[in-house]
């Protein structure tokens, strides 16, 4: 299983759904969460990985196979290994890209692939977010967001949508303009960026986000 959480507007969510998500999934199996954002060591309270990551894997030449991902993976608690991003821009070499998502979509393992913000620069991150089994927009009711959204290319599966008390938007509208249905609503919980801030969303995950993706995972 390859699950891929995306957004289209900075700030969203997708790296705290995404390290949540695998949090939750890892209770009962063991976990690869790749990371093509940066941001998920921050989001589980770990020191910055000093692996290369899937930027340097990314980069290497077709010579340097799948086999060598497993070397970069940072095990970030029981039950749940992290493919970190590594410095630098990601590489979109089709080959490559082609190759990480044949490779994660074939992995026994249940993999959760952060795949930040998409836009014109994130060529590699909408592939692997096109190659998942499930394909999640985390966003908010936003206007804006959902602009952005519609213009990509990408469908999404899903949407993991992050209720705000105050918008104008619907359930029913956000399905309408995105075309997908709803499948996780998460209320605003202040638990949630305590938790982030303060590095213990692994160690504390909020009843609240881990109720609301129960049913994701």
């Amino acid at each position: 299983m390859l699950v891929a959480c995306w957004s289209a507007k900075g700030g969203s969510g997708a790296t705290v759904v995404s390290v949540a998500l695998a949090l939750v999934l890892a209770r009962n199996s063991e976990v690869l969460l790749a990371d093509l954002a940066g941001d998920v060591p921050g989001a589980l309270g770990l020191a910055e990985p000093e692996s290369p990551g899937l930027v340097a894997w990314l980069g290497a030449g077709d010579d340097v196979g799948p086999e060598a991902l497993e070397r970069l993976e940072v095990p970030a608690r029981p039950g749940l290994a992290v493919l970190p991003r590594g410095t630098g821009p990601v590489p979109a070499v089709p080959s490559r890209v082609d190759a990480l998502a044949a490779h994660l979509a074939t992995e026994l393992r249940p993999v959760v692939v952060d795949c930040g913000v998409l836009g014109p620069t994130s060529a590699a991150a909408a592939a692997l977010a096109g190659a998942a089994t499930h394909s999640l927009l985390v966003t908010r009711a936003c206007y804006l967001s959902l602009r952005r959204a519609v213009r990509l290319a990408l469908r999404p599966s899903g949407v993991v949508l992050v209720q705000e008390p105050g918008r104008a938007l619907t359930k029913h509208d956000v399905e309408e303009i995105v075309g997908a249905p709803v499948t996780v609503e998460i209320g605003l919980d202040p638990a949630i960026a305590r938790a982030v801030d303060a590095g213990l969303l692994a160690s504390r995950l909020p009843r609240t986000l881990e109720r609301a993706l129960r049913h994701a995972a």
